[in-house]
């Protein structure tokens, strides 16, 4: 993983945003994994790809985010510069304003059935947006919006790996559920990763969404995991029944849930107590009985 450090970022913005080159840097403390974030200034951040298999998002955020903005009920990053490869760096790089908030992973909601009403209303404004045009899945999307058969090999493996920790055969049968219930619609926009730590929370309500990097135009299942990994109970009820979407959606959005809790666990149940129970937490609720 390339080191990104404070004194790397002000290089660059002195190189190529001389304006802002007196403005202070400084990590941002949840900063994410596929991108190294910084203030800069109170008003600004800097996003930086972590790794080569991210650099295609910032090409597409400058180009799509600010047709999306307009059509959409809460704020999203606005793209204000687009950096080059320099000092070392190799990859394309963004300063986007600041938007003001926790994510529902530091700050969790106050009441979280409201919450789920207003993410809807966000889901729902952003799959009405004409997406003809628009990114299908691919790379740059880590391939959400697409069928999941691209990870049906991992998730078998990661099944077997963890067989006698899981109930693997109730994981198998999430799988095979999800796989069979093919997206037959026609594309909308999807976020790709809508998860509490993308989540932004101001007063205990929602107040905005970032990271748009794994967006595109495809089946808008993948948008559906945050059901299991962050509502429960009447919040989840809430969630389904008012996004207009058929069982099978449901069924390749909990095949996403579990996917992601599978590799997370299957790579980190040894190594990271922290990222290992969140993904075992999550686990209980996609293949326990509290299900849609």
């Amino acid at each position: 993983m390339l080191d990104i450090t404070v004194s790397l970022v002000r290089q660059l913005v002195a190189g190529q945003f001389p304006q802002w080159a007196s403005l202070p840097v400084a990590p941002v403390q949840w900063g994410g994994w596929d991108n190294r974030t910084f203030h800069l200034g109170s008003e600004l951040l800097v996003r930086l790809p972590s790794a080569e298999g991210y650099a295609p998002q910032v090409a597409k955020e400058h180009r799509w985010l600010p047709v999306l903005a307009p059509h959409l009920p809460l704020p999203i990053p606005a793209p204000l510069g687009l950096g080059a490869p320099a000092d070392g760096y190799p990859w394309p790089w963004s300063v986007y304003g600041w938007l003001e908030g926790e994510s529902a992973l530091q700050r969790p909601p106050s009441d979280l059935t409201a919450f789920a009403m207003a993410l809807v209303k966000f889901l729902a404004a952003l799959q009405s947006i004409d997406a003809s045009a628009g990114p299908p899945p691919g790379v740059h999307s880590q391939f959400r919006g697409g069928p999941l058969t691209i990870w049906d090999t991992g998730t078998r493996q990661a099944i077997s790996d963890l067989d006698g920790e899981i109930d693997a055969q109730a994981a198998l049968d999430v799988w095979d559920t999800a796989l069979s219930a093919t997206w037959h619609g026609p594309p909308v926009w999807f976020h790709g990763d809508v998860a509490a730590g993308n989540l932004l929370v101001q007063g205990g309500r929602l107040s905005a969404v970032i990271d748009f990097g794994c967006a595109g135009v495809g089946d808008p299942a993948c948008d559906l995991s945050i059901a299991w990994t962050l509502f429960e109970g009447q919040s989840r009820q809430v969630f389904r029944a008012a996004l207009p979407l058929d069982s099978g959606t449901w069924a390749r959005g909990r095949g996403w849930a579990l996917w992601k809790a599978l590799i997370t666990l299957a790579e980190y149940r040894v190594s990271d107590g922290v990222k290992a129970a969140e993904a075992r937490r999550v686990l209980a609720e996609v293949l326990g009985q509290r299900l849609l």
